[in-house]
């Protein structure tokens, strides 16, 4: 795929607001059942000691944050965690470590790879997010059961080196065409409300339109600010900006899963239900993401029963009746 121009992104974005929703809507309608969204589950496997200076986030070792420094969980522990996401209605089920990233001989990543088959077992979506990629280390997740490997590219090339500096944007992109190259599919979104403007949100999204395949789902996030960081003093974003982009996301991306994921508790739950009607199909579910603060599971599922959506079928559900 060619990337979209910047020009075409813009002109769609900055309709006006009623107009660009009554699009998106209109997407969403022709390629998903609006009455469902996909429940993911994301459970922190290792945290904190993080050795990359991402101004955002509370696991990095650059920052004085309050983190609690994790190692690697056990089998069972991990096992207990995705009973319960299943449990709790969630088909997908994302497991994500602090390291800079993974590489075949590691001890690690065998470990992981034997948590992915455990979890596979379930009948879920098994989603990692590790850090960098070789080529190797991905042919090994795939074969161990990974279905989609989350790697953010968390803001625009021209924004990147303002929020991180221990590794660059084409790092990034280099582990998602080795995911690609896998036949994994790539869960790939970023950070709204670090400083950027609205031309480097779009900048994202034009990014992302080159990626060859498509993004399987694009998850958008809004920054959680944590006392340590650099960014712990920015202010919440607009609800209409988050909107805007989570609609013009579906209109790029008809067929991708757009997931409202961290920073949920800054947002109304009438803000969260306009975010749905504008396309958002999927969401993060779960007391936390990683370490940051997400709504309680029955807030979610009270507010999705009011709004009359349900969670998407299991994939085994769903083969079981097809046979």
């Amino acid at each position: 795929m060619s990337e979209r121009l910047l020009s075409e992104i813009e002109a769609l974005y900055h309709q006006p607001l009623f107009d660009l929703i009554t699009q998106s809507r209109k997407v969403l309608v022709e390629n998903w059942k609006t009455s469902e969204v996909q429940l993911c589950s994301l459970l922190s496997i290792k945290t904190g000691g993080c050795s990359e200076d991402c101004s955002y986030c509370s696991q990095s070792a650059h920052h004085h944050t309050e983190i609690d420094r994790k190692e690697l969980l056990d089998r069972e522990t991990v096992m207990s965690h995705a009973r319960q996401a299943k449990a709790d209605g969630a088909t997908r089920f994302c497991m994500g470590a602090a390291w800079k990233g993974v590489k075949e001989g590691d001890s690690k990543l065998d470990q992981v790879c034997e948590m992915v088959a455990d979890v596979a077992t379930l009948g879920m979506e098994v989603c990692v997010t590790l850090g960098e990629l070789t080529g190797k280390a991905a042919e090994r997740l795939k074969k161990a059961g990974v279905t989609a490997y989350n790697h953010n590219l968390d803001t625009s090339p021209e924004f990147y080196p303002s929020i991180v500096t221990t590794h660059t944007f084409e790092d990034r992109l280099r582990t998602i065409r080795h995911v690609q190259n896998t036949g994994m599919s790539v869960c790939c979104g970023g950070i709204i409300g670090m400083g950027e403007t609205v031309t480097d949100r779009l900048r994202l999204m034009q990014v992302l339109t080159g990626f060859d395949p498509s993004p399987e789902s694009v998850p958008i996030n809004c920054l959680s600010p944590i006392p340590g960081t650099p960014l712990a003093e920015q202010e919440p974003v607009d609800i209409f900006d988050l909107v805007r982009l989570v609609a013009t996301a579906r209109l790029l991306f008809p067929k991708a899963k757009v997931r409202l994921s961290a920073g949920r508790t800054r947002l109304t739950r009438e803000g969260q239900a306009l975010c749905f009607f504008a396309g958002a199909n999927s969401i993060f579910f779960g007391q936390k993401l990683l370490t940051a603060k997400n709504p309680q599971v029955e807030q979610d599922m009270a507010l999705l029963e009011q709004l009359g959506i349900r969670n998407h079928k299991h994939p085994t559900e769903i083969l079981k009746k097809s046979c």
